[in-house]
């Protein structure tokens, strides 16, 4: 196994290896490549890596890790060749950003925890980017349910939040009427709008639960896979279709899969 030591030495080979990829006489894919396609290869492969390291799969995680390094790199490389930045810039720019977020540990400050810690970074962020709000910044981009989570954390971290989950719980009940309100009245607008309301209470519930929303919607997803495999298998075993079965076959083999906590 490769110590971290060599991390340098790796990274410096990756780069010689994507230049080598652009030149003229390299890959015609990597050649074609833009900056718009490799942002969706650099988003499928931080899901991938984000998926093996939480299913604790070490060498799936040293892969996909790997995977997002070479689209980051690959990245840099397209910005040099604009005359923008090189992936040197780049690494420069975070080291001196972790050195200068962290006065308490590399510059003697002293902290009375890692709550003092999150507020100092916060603020120094905010005096870094010229920014009037702690939601600033917080990227359009992200899938809706990690957008929200982070939404909701840093108005937690200036003091707006709900004062415990009782109170999370007591808004979404409260929300829950609201769309019940709404769909009585056929605004379908407005059915959408609570519905939204809900999905973003429930994300700032899980946050309050200490729960990965992002995780817990992809879990109920695998589960309802292999429900509705069961399912299918189920019926098959007795010369079934799902096109022929009726919801109550269905259904029993569905608590049948429930009572068997597949």
């Amino acid at each position: 196994m490769k110590k971290d030591g060599d991390a340098g030495k790796e990274l410096e080979r990756l780069i010689g290896i994507i230049a080598r990829l652009r030149e003229p006489g390299g890959c015609p894919w990597d050649r074609k490549q833009t900056i718009r396609t490799l942002t969706d290869y650099l988003l499928e492969e931080v899901y991938e890596a984000v998926e093996a390291c939480l299913a604790g799969d070490a060498t799936a995680a040293e892969e996909e890790l790997g995977d997002v390094f070479m689209e980051i790199v690959f990245l840099c490389r397209l910005f040099e060749e604009k005359g923008a930045f090189a992936a040197a810039a780049a690494l420069a720019g975070i080291n001196t950003k972790m050195i200068d977020r962290h006065p308490h540990v590399f510059a003697g400050e002293k902290v009375s925890g890692s709550d003092q810690v999150v507020e100092e970074w916060n603020r120094r962020k905010l005096e870094e980017k010229g920014r009037s709000s702690v939601l600033d910044g917080v990227g359009g981009n992200l899938p809706a349910l990690l957008e929200a989570f982070e939404l909701g954390r840093k108005a937690a971290s200036v003091g707006f939040d709900w004062p415990d989950t009782d109170g999370v719980l007591k808004k979404l009940q409260e929300e829950i009427g609201e769309l019940e309100n709404a769909r009585g009245q056929g605004d379908a607008g407005k059915v959408e709008e609570e519905m939204g309301d809900i999905f973003f209470t429930l994300v700032n519930l899980s946050r309050f639960l200490s729960i990965d929303a992002e995780k817990a919607a992809t879990g109920a997803i695998d589960k309802f896979l292999r429900r509705f495999a069961y399912i299918t298998a189920g019926l098959a075993a007795r010369g079934q279709s799902l096109q022929n079965a009726t919801p109550g076959d269905m259904d029993a083999l569905w608590n049948e899969a429930k009572e068997k906590r597949i």
